[in-house]
């Protein structure tokens, strides 16, 4: 192999590593590009789509089908500093080879850390949307012996589309048995919870970024993979639904949603927030450093979002765009201050924003048969998204040719 074919074959590496692991199209074609171009290949194509990339030079030519493996953001980082370092001109051919070699061999989190993320995920979220403790005790078993399914039964043996309706089915009917068994008073409420570790949060938020960033191929594929996703566990949610209704010979009634007294004070829903949007950051692969900067992004976003829901009269879906705009800028601020890509803050960051109750409740009022309600809760939901996808473009927009990184640069000499 000849030099520049040896350049492009690295480059072309580092850019699959980044698409498979849950970096945005522009970043992977920016690192190859840069990678490509410091070594002196300037006749360069690259193409990239949601699963492929496709790469020309003089001398090379490839192509590859790359399949959405999941999210493991330690990865996207590692790649992301490397890059930087062969900017910099502190990196030769051979150690460039040498670390994409042990970046791609490098292990997801353990799978302890995983199940307890899950679990004090659910239980979070099961507060943040009204839940009361002991609802969040069952989010929080549900939420844990959901992990341990997705994780040795779901990712292992059964396709995407399988495992999502599996575990929203499975988190579903233990929500169900505990609640019957007299644990936790709001049986809407701890399956929300219980639920949220299965939402698509990295093709969601990707998909908006592309958009943002004039990749319309990808962003509408990836939207559409989150889309799916979203149905799939809608699926499972309506056959436990269906399963239960089945056994008692009724359809569960289920209250409107309610915040619990005991958790609607601000410390306890901000304490919610934080914690659990770092458990999004253990379970999408952030590195440890990064945890407590995840959660700082997603609590202030909770906190704005909780202030103008109290103290204004605005619809839900301009207060979560208002709050998507704080959570995007501070995403953004970090990732230029940690150096970082700020798909490690916003996608975690974002997360007490996405309108899980919304597809829930869509859910539940079809199954029961009550389509006017059903109607109310879809549309509701899908402004809701619409805010957060205009929220991300806006400050995407106002960070154009990086104004914002240019800014803090001067503020700090």
């Amino acid at each position: 192999m000849d030099e520049n074919s040896k350049i492009m074959e690295l480059a072309y590496e580092a850019g699959a590593i980044l698409l498979e692991n849950g970096a945005e199209i522009s970043r992977v074609d920016e690192t190859m590009r840069r990678i490509a171009g410091h070594y002196g290949v300037d006749d360069e194509s690259f193409f990239v789509l949601s699963n492929g990339i496709m790469a020309t030079a003089k001398g090379f030519a490839r192509t590859k089908f790359i399949p959405i493996k999941g999210t493991s953001l330690d990865k996207v980082v590692a790649v992301n500093q490397l890059s930087r370092e062969v900017s910099e001109g502190k990196c030769d051919l051979e150690q460039l080879e040498s670390r994409l070699k042990a970046i791609r061999a490098m292990r997801p989190k353990p799978a302890w850390e995983q199940i307890a993320a899950s679990a004090f995920g659910s239980a979070a979220f099961c507060i943040i949307f009204g839940g009361g403790f002991a609802d969040s005790i069952a989010a929080f078993v549900a939420g844990l012996v959901l992990w341990v399914y997705m994780l040795f039964v779901g990712y292992r043996h059964l396709s995407r589309i399988a495992g999502a309706i599996t575990g929203g089915l499975l988190a579903t009917l233990l929500c169900g048995v505990m609640f019957r068994l007299g644990l936790g008073t709001h049986l809407s409420n701890m399956i929300i919870g219980a639920i949220i570790p299965l939402i698509p949060g990295v093709p969601f938020t990707n998909g908006i970024r592309d958009l943002a960033h004039e990749d319309y191929i990808a962003g509408i594929t990836r939207l559409l993979d989150a889309l799916l996703t979203f149905f799939c566990i809608s699926m499972g949610v309506a056959l436990a639904f269906m399963l239960d209704a089945a056994v008692s010979g009724t359809m569960q009634h289920l209250e409107t949603l309610t915040a619990a007294p005991e958790t609607a004070g601000m410390f306890v829903q901000l304490l919610a927030a934080y914690v659990g949007t770092v458990a999004f950051a253990v379970l999408f692969g952030v590195p440890r450093k990064y945890y407590l900067d995840s959660g700082l992004c997603g609590m202030l976003g909770w906190l704005l979002y909780l202030i103008l829901m109290n103290y204004t009269e605005l619809s839900v879906a301009n207060v979560v765009f208002f709050a998507t705009v704080l959570v995007t800028f501070t995403a953004m601020v970090l990732a230029i201050v940690r150096k970082c890509p700020i798909t490690v803050y916003l996608i975690c960051g974002i997360f007490p924003l996405v309108p899980g109750a919304g597809i829930f409740w869509t859910t539940y009022n079809v199954v029961s048969e009550q389509l006017g309600a059903a109607l109310h809760t879809g549309v509701t939901a899908l402004k809701v998204t619409v805010a957060i996808a205009f929220g991300i473009i806006l400050v995407a927009e106002l960070n154009g040719k990086n104004r914002i990184g240019k800014w803090l640069a001067k503020r700090r000499k």
